[in-house]
């Protein structure tokens, strides 16, 4: 973890959070269907952000290539271009999908990428931040085949495949990855105690406090206490459920889009 960075929320702003898109996924209609659905969020929550996070998995698959992007997503780029340029600061972290993002979006629309969850000062409440995956205990596979993906020899390699047949790969891995989580673990509630990113939200508050620990990855929403004071959020997913969260400098909230309204966990 990086130094805290303090963001300010003016009286009447917001901070916004939302992750697992997964555009390109399953189908290209599909796809540009939340992808429009996205689009239309980022419209709504404009008008009273201070700040947007979108953390992780946005995309089923990206690879930067030297002088290629993964085809497609052009609504939510130029989106996403319309509000930096308008002033509004988006935060971008990589999931474990598209992880290998390199500067495009900082070059192109000055957008920071972090790898890493990051700690910030929102208002005046502590948050931790990242997509999830590797963190907490076990998943010792995963954890292991994302040190080889995340080498800067294995991403140099894969850039010698040509752009057709290394997206091609990748998207069929994709699907077989996801196919293959949904048979274990991925939308149900394990418990608190079985949850591993809240077991690792105890492992950091007992070192260090934060009043928010905000994740994705899990693609079930989640809200959970930590301590007595202290929160655990996971963010969910939009391919199903459209669910963000919304802190207004007092309180965080899980909402669903398009109806605004807060998410039931009726699975607890």
């Amino acid at each position: 973890m990086t130094d805290v960075e303090t963001i300010p929320l003016p009286p009447g702003r917001k901070a916004y959070f939302a992750s697992d898109f997964h555009l390109g996924t399953p189908t290209p209609e599909q796809s540009r269907a939340r992808e429009r659905a996205v689009v239309a969020w980022l419209d709504h929550v404009k008008i009273d952000a201070s700040i947007i996070f979108l953390v992780g998995d946005v995309f089923d698959f990206w690879f930067e290539y030297k002088h290629s992007i993964p085809k497609g997503f052009s609504r939510l780029q130029g989106k996403l271009a319309e509000l930096t340029d308008a002033g509004l600061p988006i935060v971008l972290f990589t999931g474990n999908h598209d992880m290998w993002m390199n500067s495009y979006f900082t070059d192109e629309m000055g957008i920071p990428v972090y790898r890493a969850p990051r700690e910030y000062q929102l208002g005046e409440k502590a948050f931790l931040i990242g997509h999830g995956d590797g963190l907490g205990p076990g998943d010792y596979v995963y954890k292991q085949l994302k040190k080889v993906f995340e080498n800067r020899l294995a991403r140099r390699l894969f850039r010698y495949v040509h752009p057709d047949l290394g997206i091609g790969l990748a998207h069929k891995w994709s699907r077989s990855s996801r196919a293959s989580n949904e048979k274990k673990d991925e939308e149900r509630f394990l418990g608190e105690d079985r949850e591993w990113l809240m077991q690792y939200a105890r492992e950091v508050e007992q070192q260090r406090h934060h009043d928010y620990y905000i994740f994705g990855h899990r693609h079930l929403p989640l809200d959970l206490s930590v301590t007595a004071n202290s929160r655990y959020i996971n963010l969910g997913e939009w391919v199903s459920a459209r669910t963000y969260a919304v802190f207004d400098g007092t309180d965080l909230q899980l909402l669903t889009w398009p109806d605004n309204q807060p998410y039931q966990m009726k699975h607890l």
